[in-house]
């Protein structure tokens, strides 16, 4: 009786152990920038991920929700420390709830099928900042932090221009039909911008970096990032944020990206991690 017992008990610890191992990488494997590169397609949306020479433990990763490769420094540092990088195309979705939605499944698979850690760093490049910081609102638990690099926080200030910078007229439209807005007065009132979600954010105590130019003519700062900033502070938050002087919309990132990885690197644990 002991005997059969403890067969089923390995049986059950071996099915589950087979189940919780990540799956191998679809397709065949490409170059980018010296490291491995699969391409896949989830939601209905292609994308690729880029490998680390050897996985962190814990499988961290890093999630650029547009125009991946913009600031491309930091990406090849945390390539070096072990983590994965993802990106996948939601082009002219604009953060809106349908974005967030094709979010929810790309997450699902890449944290259930390839195991990556639960917890991703999001990186959110100009209007990329909507879906970084409306999935850590809809999501605050599925996020370790959210780094806006330029970032949109705000519609009516891009697309819009209904502030102090130019917008885009097509975009505004486009964003108008992603959102489902019956007009331009529906989205002007719309209450869920990131600049409207932080206390979300705030209870969940998700770290959150803004780097930008204080000369952005695009996505003025002090409309976007500088709203960020007074408001989350002002909920008992810390926030990190650098300013560049003179600096309009591009270029993205830092010469030197250490404040980047050094950031990212402090918010994910994983068993044997290095000390930062």
């Amino acid at each position: 009786m002991l005997h059969a017992l403890v067969i089923v008990v390995l049986v059950l610890v071996y099915t589950s152990t087979a189940f919780s191992q990540q799956q191998p990488w679809p397709g065949e494997a490409g170059d980018w920038r010296g490291f491995e590169k699969r391409s896949l397609k989830i939601a209905g949306h292609s994308g690729y991920v880029v490998l680390p020479k050897k996985q962190a433990p814990g499988n961290p990763w890093y999630w650029t929700t547009e125009f991946h490769g913009a600031t491309i420094l930091d990406d090849l540092k945390l390539l070096d420390e072990g983590w994965t990088l993802a990106y996948f195309d939601m082009s002219n979705l604009y953060g809106s709830p349908k974005a967030i939605a094709i979010m929810d499944g790309i997450y699902d698979e890449l944290t259930g099928k390839y195991r990556l850690n639960k917890k991703p760093v999001l990186k959110g490049i100009s209007r990329g900042g909507l879906y970084a910081f409306n999935f850590a609102a809809a999501h605050p638990d599925r996020v370790a932090a959210v780094y806006g690099d330029a970032p949109v926080c705000d519609i009516k200030s891009w697309p819009g221009g209904k502030g102090t910078g130019k917008g885009s007229p097509g975009d505004w439209g486009r964003l108008i039909s992603s959102y489902g807005f019956k007009d331009e007065n529906e989205a002007m009132a719309y209450t869920h911008n990131p600049i409207d979600n932080l206390e979300i954010l705030a209870k969940a105590h998700i770290p959150i970096l803004i780097i930008a130019g204080d000369k952005d003519k695009t996505v003025p700062y002090f409309e976007n990032g500088a709203v960020i900033k007074e408001r989350y502070e002002k909920l008992g938050e810390k926030i990190t944020v650098i300013v560049k002087p003179g600096v309009d919309h591009h270029p993205h990132g830092l010469k030197d990206p250490t404040p980047i990885v050094d950031f990212m690197l402090k918010q994910v644990d994983y068993p044997g991690k290095a000390a930062k």
